[in-house]
């Protein structure tokens, strides 16, 4: 076999015949016809849809702050005691000014106070988680027909301004008949544990 030969049947075996590329050519012409973007090296001559630009309009985001409030009681809110029933309590304030209610059986000193637009802030709402609602109570008699106070109590009470022996928070307080005639002073200042600061009545 001599070199010519051999370099020719090599070319004949690496070089498609007519047949197949014309094959190739119809295969990649059809492709081409129905989606020339499957095409490569083809030129993509399907029109592009123009789509109308986005808004760019940015809008402030709002944030919310979140606030726990509690809902003071107005005059009036609370519920007339029977007739009969009534039970008197009197609240001393800082000016040494009497202020006596006739009140019913379950009324705390938190709520009286604030229905009668006492200074009483009970920041917490009467969930014994504050000792702002702090009250002397003036008789030991007096004192000792109360229940006992909780663990709660105590210690929000070990917290408050000018605590003394007989020192209650008003919202653990309620009237019923034993305490019938209950006079109790306000403190001349608060301490809001929710500001840990104090905060003098005026």
């Amino acid at each position: 076999m001599n070199t010519v030969g051999a370099i020719s049947r090599h070319a004949t075996r690496k070089i498609p015949s007519f047949r197949i590329r014309n094959e190739i050519f119809q295969q990649r012409r059809h492709l081409s016809q129905t989606n020339p973007r499957t095409t490569a090296g083809l030129s993509q001559t399907t029109p592009r849809i123009q789509l109308a630009p986005r808004s760019r309009q940015i809008f402030p985001t709002q944030h919310h702050r979140s606030f726990s409030t509690t809902d003071r009681r107005k005059h009036g809110d609370l519920t007339p005691p029977k007739p009969g029933e009534e039970r008197r309590v009197t609240y001393i304030d800082k000016d040494q000014q009497e202020h006596t209610f006739e009140v019913a059986d379950g009324d705390n000193l938190l709520d009286i106070a604030q229905a009668n637009d006492l200074e009483m802030e009970g920041a917490c709402g009467g969930s014994c988680a504050c000792s702002t609602c702090h009250v002397i109570v003036q008789s030991e008699e007096m004192f000792d027909k109360m229940e006992e106070p909780s663990d709660d109590e105590n210690d929000m009470l070990d917290l408050a301004f000018g605590l003394t022996e007989t020192s209650r928070l008003g919202c653990q307080v309620l009237m019923n008949k034993e305490l019938d005639g209950l006079v109790v002073k306000l403190p001349s200042m608060t301490r809001n544990m929710q500001a840990s600061d104090f905060a003098e009545k005026k």
